[in-house]
């Protein structure tokens, strides 16, 4: 059966410290792509996940998760003596930090070869980030050929920037993002991201930018200011839900899957942009990646009570 959205990348399990005593650490989720494809979910769309875990315990807790969320797990493979990936949240007087142990994990080691090409073919949107391409040079050809193959046969490729200098450098980053760009349909940006990938400090710039590789929907996310929408001809700044936010982990993903939930299902993008600002807002007010993204219904009691 095949999936209006599919996402592909790497999942982790998430060991958090805790505040009260150090000593111990909660378990949780994280990975972009995962998040995004959660946040789909929960607002209604019908998603799968492509990507590897390892055959171990943080392996089928993801899996279960995934079922859980009715994420279908048809394309994750699970391979033998490989780890799935882990990273550990540390905090003290200056914040959080965050310690990955994903080197080797089983998602890094995914290959073109894996690819569900049929899957990709059958979507209606394909989902990748910049940790996507970045964890791996395997992983990196896999997911450009899985953009090449969706564009192919129709199907549209959504994109977030997610730039992780710790990956990859900035020279390989800005030249693998420029091919992913140029196969991009829906483009979800973060300033920091792409004013480094791109060496522009001016939103226009970096919108003609991104625009002049043929990419037809940008989603310019700003955080407390709200996000950008651009097409080739028209740009409107969509305004931001004001929260008392506690913990913005994953509300760049949250957006993404919001948004294109509501794009794959006829929302206009600024409609869409509107209902995906106040899904990530949502999601500020509770801690962690996962545990507070909201449902559709929580989110269209306020966008019903905004007007």
């Amino acid at each position: 059966m095949s999936k209006k959205i599919l996402a592909y990348g790497e999942a982790m399990v998430e060991f958090n410290q805790s505040i009260e005593d150090p000593r111990y650490y909660l378990e949780g989720f994280g990975g972009d792509t995962s998040n995004f494809c959660i946040a789909a979910a929960r607002q209604g769309a019908d998603t799968g996940y492509v990507s590897a875990v390892g055959d171990d315990h943080f392996g089928k807790s993801l899996q279960a998760l995934w079922q859980t969320e009715k994420v279908d797990t048809t394309h994750v493979g699970v391979m033998p003596g490989v780890a799935s990936g882990v990273y550990v949240v540390t905090h003290d007087d200056e914040g959080h930090h965050f310690n990955y142990l994903r080197t080797g994990s089983a998602a890094s080691r995914y290959t073109i070869e894996q690819l569900p090409l049929q899957a990709i073919a059958d979507a209606k949107v394909l989902h990748l980030s910049g940790i996507s391409l970045a964890i791996s040079e395997s992983a990196c050809d896999a997911g450009l050929a899985a953009m090449a193959h969706a564009r192919k046969n129709g199907t549209l490729t959504s994109l977030d920037t997610n730039l992780r200098l710790r990956l990859w450098s900035l020279e390989r980053a800005r030249a693998k993002m420029a091919e992913a760009f140029a196969l991009c349909d829906i483009c979800l940006p973060s300033w920091e991201d792409v004013s480094a990938l791109t060496g522009l400090d001016d939103r226009d710039a970096i919108v003609d930018k991104l625009l002049a590789y043929g990419i037809k929907l940008i989603a310019f996310k700003l955080g407390k200011e709200g996000c950008y929408v651009a097409t080739p001809t028209e740009r409107r700044l969509v305004a931001p839900h004001v929260v008392d936010a506690l913990d913005a982990t994953g509300a760049g993903d949250c957006f993404g899957g919001a948004f294109i939930a509501q794009i794959v299902e006829g929302q206009d993008p600024f409609t869409a942009a509107r209902y995906a600002n106040v899904a990530a807002a949502i999601s500020t007010t509770g801690y962690g990646a996962v545990a507070p993204i909201p449902l559709a219904d929580q989110v269209n009691t306020v966008v019903s009570r905004l007007g």
